[in-house]
Parts: structure tokens; sequence; C-alpha cells
């Protein structure tokens, strides 16, 4: 209040302090003068008054928490353990609403339209935030622009697996493998463009080395090949390829992450396995429209992180080969736009085009 004066604080103060005795030894002034104090503290109070109520009224009914998948995925199942907890936080139901197409980028569209009250919310991954850009000429949205990050909810590593016909028991032994016969291994994907279709992209162009890219539609299919030996080798998720490496049906050769898998242990990072500072897999997070009141960005992103701390669902989500992470929103920010750069080169380098 003070500050909008252009002068110091203290000496607005003093002046003020000068004025009050000045004016006391007129009655009619003396009146003026309180009534002016009056309303200036009580204005003051209305403001705080406000500013607090838009974090504390928040929310004023359900939730809408769009996903861009199908249920059952590692996607869905981390919205919806948030939303369970979050649901009794806010004394409002959160609503997990499937949307599932286009990579994700159908039920994020939805979210970037919507009104910015916190009550339309994106639990979004990877292809439908920072991949998308190296796969769409018109995307419908810029996530930098269109979205408020809240937080980064979690990370899902891969790890890779490869048929246990293929003569390599570590990353080495592929490479050399694969440049002493290029262009006869292959690696399939969950289909072009996906997660893990540009990490093993990345990882061709780390190691230099000749393979074939077989897209699939999804998963499932892709494991079912590679189990089949129709397919030398993929990058998926750890829940789901580790049972098939316990049984002796895939060798996994390392894991796409800094450190070891808690899952694994004993399967080595790909750092550890000779090709440098590589990561990779999917993330997911939960963004706002752009334009979204900071009070409630700030709630939304205090509440979900407390959240990702208690014990129960951080052991939830490393069941499930989850890595909780819970940022703040500049962090979440900062990180996406440093995927986004990342996988358009990736997609660049390898080829890839926008359709």
């Amino acid at each position: 209040m003070y500050a909008a004066t252009g002068y110091p604080v203290s000496t607005v103060i003093w002046q003020e302090a000068a004025i009050s005795a000045r004016v006391t030894k007129f009655p009619v002034f003396k009146i003026f003068h309180m009534r002016c104090a009056i309303s200036f503290a009580l204005g003051l109070a209305f403001w705080a008054a406000t500013a607090a109520a838009g974090d504390s009224a928040y929310p004023t009914r359900p939730i809408r928490l769009i996903v861009g998948y199908p249920p059952g995925g590692s996607t869905d199942i981390a919205a919806r353990l948030i939303g369970q907890k979050l649901a009794p936080v806010f004394g409002q139901s959160i609503v997990v609403d499937n949307r599932a197409g286009a990579s994700g980028t159908i039920g994020a569209a939805i979210v970037a339209k919507s009104d910015p009250d916190g009550h339309t919310l994106s639990f979004a991954a990877s292809p439908e935030v920072a991949i998308y850009r190296a796969l769409m000429k018109n995307p419908p949205y810029d996530s930098l622009r269109d979205f408020q990050p809240i937080t980064l909810v979690g990370r899902v590593p891969f790890m890779l697996v490869v048929h246990p016909s293929v003569p390599a028991a570590s990353v080495k032994e592929l490479v050399a493998l694969a440049k002493a016969k290029p262009g006869t291994l292959n690696f399939a994907s969950f289909g072009n463009g996906t997660s893990n279709h540009l990490v093993g992209e990345a990882f061709r162009a780390a190691t230099n080395i000749d393979i074939v890219h077989i897209p699939y539609k999804g998963s499932a299919p892709a494991i079912a090949d590679l189990l089949g030996g129709q397919v030398q080798m993929t990058f998926d998720t750890i829940p789901v390829v580790l049972p098939q490496v316990r049984a002796g049906k895939l060798r996994a050769l390392a894991v796409t992450t800094p450190k070891r898998s808690p899952l694994a242990p004993e399967v080595p990072t790909m750092e550890e396995a000779g090709v440098p500072k590589f990561t990779g897999g999917t993330w997911f997070g939960v963004l706002a429209p752009a334009k979204t009141p900071a009070p409630v960005v700030d709630r939304l992103n205090r509440e979900i992180t407390a959240i990702l701390r208690a014990r129960d669902v951080m052991q939830t989500f490393i069941d499930r080969g989850i890595e909780p992470v819970g940022d703040s929103p500049a962090e979440f920010r900062a990180f996406i736009e440093a995927e986004t750069h990342r996988w358009l080169k990736v997609a660049q380098d390898a080829g890839v085009k926008p359709e």
C-alpha cells in the first residue's frame, strides 16, 4: 500500500505520524483522520481475507482429473491413487475421466480449453506433454503456453531386455553384436513416436549401431512377439518385463535410471553397462489450464506433494515400477522444457516425421 506512493515506507509512516500530531489539534480533522485510519484498517483486513479465501475456498465442487489413456495402465493407476488420497483432503470427490486416443493428446486438449479454476485437471504423461511436438504438424495445444504445471508425480523407467536366443549377456556384448551384424537386429516399440520408440532411437544414436525399429500397437503385442522370438529386444517398463525375466523367458541387460531399481537391484544401469548419461522412460504429472490462480496452484502442489511423501503411496508406486517425485511448479515447467527439446532432437535425428 505505502510502496505504491513511490517513497520509502519508513518515510511515509513518519509523515503520517507528523500529520496525526497536527490534526489532533482540530477536532474536525481528528474525526476525519480517525475515519480514514479505520477505513484503511478494514481494507487491509478485507484484502487479507480475500487472499486467504482464494486458497481455503477451493475446491467448491468435484474435481475432474482427465487421463488420456484407458483404465489399467501406469498413468491411470497413479491418477486414481492420487485422486483417492486427495478427495478427503479437499472434501470433494475426484472424478478420474479416461479420454483415451491420439497418444494422450485428446484428453490434454480438453483440459487446455477448460476454465482455469482448478476444477478440471490433466493427469498427463510424456507423450502428450513433451513428445507430441516431434510427431504432430498441427498440435491442438502448446503444453508450455496452455498449461500451468502443478507437479511431476512420477517417473517410469524402462528395462532393456532381449530374447534368450540373442547371444549377448550385457549391453557391451549387444552393441558388439549389432556392430558385427549391422541391420540384422531389431527392437520392438509401443508404436511410432512412442516413448520407448524414442528411447530405442536414443540408444541407437548413443552406441552408433544399426538396429531396425518394429512398431506395434501397444506393449502387449510387442512383448508377445519378443517372447516368441520374432523380435530381438525392447525397452519396456520394469513391472511388465520383470516376471518374464524371472521366468527365464527374457534376459535383462540394463535399466534406464541413474540408480539401480529396487525391483531388480542385480540389473545394472545403462551407465554402468557402458552407455554414459543414458536415461529414459516415461513420466506423468498434474497440469491445470493456463491462468489458474496462484493460490489454487499452490494448494494443489502442496497437497499432492504431501501425498507423494506418504509411506504407503511411495511403496505402491515403487511396487509398480514408478519413482515418486513431487516437485514445484517451476521445476516441473523446466523439466517439461528440457524433455521437449530432448525428444524433439532424438526424433529429428532418427528421421521421425511429424504427421
